[in-house]
């Protein structure tokens, strides 16, 4: 759970005295839409994805692997249902924190505030970077990119997630994968 932030030992009890470990199997959902999930999840091991479900089809939106904090940005800062899912996409270990708790927690304690604002620039840097990406690289140099800087997602979440992801058919990165064994 220590490498989730590089704090002090002061700043590290009071937010591990507020977890609690939790166990979700594959498939599970930690965050619905239109539903407030109450808490955000430290992943210890294993794997999600964000997806927003549009005209009845899943878009992927991101992926989150051990040393992530997952939740609900709708719910986070505006106290609103959230606007996505987040689905296990393997067994989940986490430690669970109340939402309202993490908030305190983040406002309170000037180390955790700085954290929490070193994990939302690299996100915003990440957002910004996949939409440069989609909207300027062929499907090709997108995957590539993807692979470069998410291999661990590339050998572990299904091919049609990353497809979703990349805005591309599962066709299309077939062949591209393929191509480039």
């Amino acid at each position: 759970m220590r490498r989730f932030a590089n704090i002090s030992d002061l700043t590290f009890k009071k937010i591990a005295d507020e977890l609690t470990p939790c166990n979700l199997p594959k498939r599970s959902l930690l965050v619905k839409e239109g539903e407030l999930a109450n808490a955000a999840f430290f992943i210890e091991k294993g794997m999600t994805r964000s997806y927003w479900m549009v005209d009845g089809e899943e878009i992927t939106t991101s992926f989150s692997t051990e040393g992530s904090l997952v939740f609900s940005m709708d719910e986070i800062y505006y106290g609103r249902p959230s606007e996505e899912y987040v689905e296990a996409i393997e067994d989940i270990e986490a430690y669970r924190i109340p939402a309202d708790t993490l908030r305190r927690l983040v406002t309170t304690d000037l180390q955790l505030s700085v954290w929490w604002g070193a994990i939302h620039q690299w996100e915003y840097r990440r957002l910004h970077r996949s939409h440069k990406e989609r909207l300027t690289l062929p499907a090709r140099e997108r995957y590539e990119e993807f692979a470069r800087q998410f291999p661990d997602v590339c050998r572990r979440a299904q091919r049609g997630y990353i497809a979703s992801y990349l805005g591309i058919t599962l066709s299309t990165l077939s062949r591209i994968s393929n191509f480039l064994i």
